[in-house]
């Protein structure tokens, strides 16, 4: 296992151990830095071909410092931050096809419209008008998230789904629906979340190389469109036949 995802381990199981035994300074060592390791061992693995990817850590990283701060000023600015996160991760996604990929699956785009409707008909009378509403559009952005994620494949489709669980258990504690062990959970959820929808990107480069080694060389001039990953990493026609 590489060292960045066993120091991502070791952080994120720090960061449950604090909230589970309610030691914030533990939170505050470990959580600010979940987002900025996986953001390193992207950078290390793929260079910057998946910028939004790496723009969606970052106000990850941001979100997580500003959840921990106390009241709904903080809250509603951890819910801009993450809602960066979810556009930047969206438009990689789209990026790789994920539009092509959805329109003939009219009934999944279906479901996740229900999910999203049910879950801010369930939350915001609670929260309020304002916060109701940034949590409307938050949620809409998150749902998107998690739909256009399964264009990579499992791996991220149940990235998106456990960041929907996740923020939902947020959602939860701050419309005072609390329950025993809701905070760890949160945790947990969010965490195995942020480790599958990174590295996606990395298994979708490593399947595309493979493919390619197994691929006999094409000649000159014939080539056929290129892959998503292959689009990431500038190497359409003209790259491989140049």
């Amino acid at each position: 296992m590489p060292p960045l995802i066993v120091a991502f381990a070791a952080l994120a199981a720090v960061d449950i151990a604090g909230v589970a035994a309610g030691l914030p300074p533990l939170e505050w060592v470990a959580k600010p830095l979940l987002a900025p390791v996986l953001a390193v061992q992207l950078w290390r693995l793929t260079g910057t071909r998946h910028a939004p990817v790496l723009a969606g850590l970052g106000f990850a990283a941001a979100g997580d410092v500003a959840l921990m701060l106390p009241g709904r000023v903080a809250f509603a600015v951890g819910i801009v931050f993450f809602l960066g996160t979810q556009l930047c991760w969206t438009a990689a996604f789209l990026r790789a096809g994920a539009l092509r990929y959805l329109r003939p699956r009219r009934r999944l785009c279906a479901v996740h419209l229900a999910v999203w409707v049910a879950a801010v008909a369930a939350l915001a009378p609670a929260l309020g008008p304002v916060l109701g509403t940034a949590v409307a559009v938050y949620a809409s952005a998150l749902v998107t998230m998690a739909l256009t994620a399964r264009v990579l494949g499992r791996r991220p489709a149940w990235g998106g789904l456990v960041f929907l669980a996740s923020d939902l258990l947020v959602g939860l504690g701050a419309a005072g629906a609390d329950f025993p062990g809701r905070a760890v959970l949160v945790m947990v959820t969010y965490t195995v979340a942020l480790a599958l929808i990174t590295t996606a990107f990395t298994a979708a480069e490593a399947r595309q190389a493979d493919g390619a080694r197994r691929q006999p060389p094409q000649r000159v001039g014939v080539c056929g469109p290129p892959s998503a990953t292959a689009r990431w990493a500038g190497a359409g026609c003209g790259a491989r036949a140049g």
